[in-house]
């Protein structure tokens, strides 16, 4: 199982709805995927149906149990695809694991347990706090969706000293699975701009796809649905299905 801790502090990035829409269009081409949602907001499990009342036991609970982990893993309206839910308990757990033992690393004692995957991907919290450095102690990758925004390359400089910082202190294997533009506008100058940098500072780590601003992306939460469900022929779908296919062949 290779396992993509989806990660950057800054929030509206369109993290999680690329968490949620690469999972479903890597299980739409055949692969078993779990989606763990360590987000207090659980907004990934919204994103995929997944009542309030039906996320219990959850992501918390695995932090202190995870021999739960199958018991808290379920199923998806998305063929192939299988969720860890989160709930808002989950914001109590960056006081309850300081001090105590293997605080970073609980969500990867956890997923040692999981089987019959092919891909993980961890939609982290937008914070560089406890949770955060378990995702990114759990993973193989990061993958950092970046909003083609001017203080976009600031933030994205602080993540990768925090990814440096926790390869040297709990996960050597840690690397950059690359970099997606996320919420691209075409009419917009800066966003040629701020590609154009970041694309400079990093070079091939940056996916040739660019996920464009559309709203039925942002409209396909409130239907508890991917956008690959809701409208499968909009520009976000297509390019979250473009971005599949690079990231698959990449990663």
């Amino acid at each position: 199982m290779k396992t993509i801790a989806i990660a950057n502090q800054k929030g509206g990035v369109g993290k999680t709805t690329t968490a949620v829409n690469l999972a479903t269009a890597l299980a739409a081409s055949g692969a078993k995927v779990l989606l763990v949602d360590f987000d207090p907001q659980g907004n990934a499990s919204t994103g995929l149906g997944v009542a309030r009342e039906a996320r219990s036991p959850s992501s918390y609970e695995i932090l202190s149990e995870p021999e739960r982990l199958q018991e808290a893993v379920r199923p998806t309206m998305v063929p192939g695809l299988s969720i860890l839910p989160a709930t808002q308990e989950l914001a109590g757990a960056e006081v309850e694991l300081v001090g105590a033992a293997n605080a970073g690393g609980r969500l990867r004692a956890a997923l040692e347990g999981a089987t019959g995957f092919d891909w993980c991907f961890i939609d982290c919290p937008p914070s560089l706090g406890l949770l955060t450095l378990n995702g990114l102690a759990a993973a193989d990758r990061i993958l950092i969706p970046l909003q083609a925004e001017f203080y976009a390359l600031e933030g994205l400089s602080q993540l990768l000293r925090t990814v440096e910082q926790v390869k040297l202190r709990s996960n050597p294997g840690l690397d950059l699975a690359g970099v997606v533009l996320t919420m691209y506008d075409r009419r917009n100058n800066l966003s040629e701009a701020v590609a154009a940098d970041v694309r400079a500072a990093l070079g091939s780590r940056v996916f040739e796809t660019i996920i464009p601003r559309n709203v039925r992306l942002s409209e396909a939460p409130s239907h508890g649905l991917p956008a690959l469900l809701y409208d499968l022929r909009c520009p976000g779908s297509e390019a979250y299905l473009a971005l599949a296919r690079e990231f698959a062949n990449m990663v």
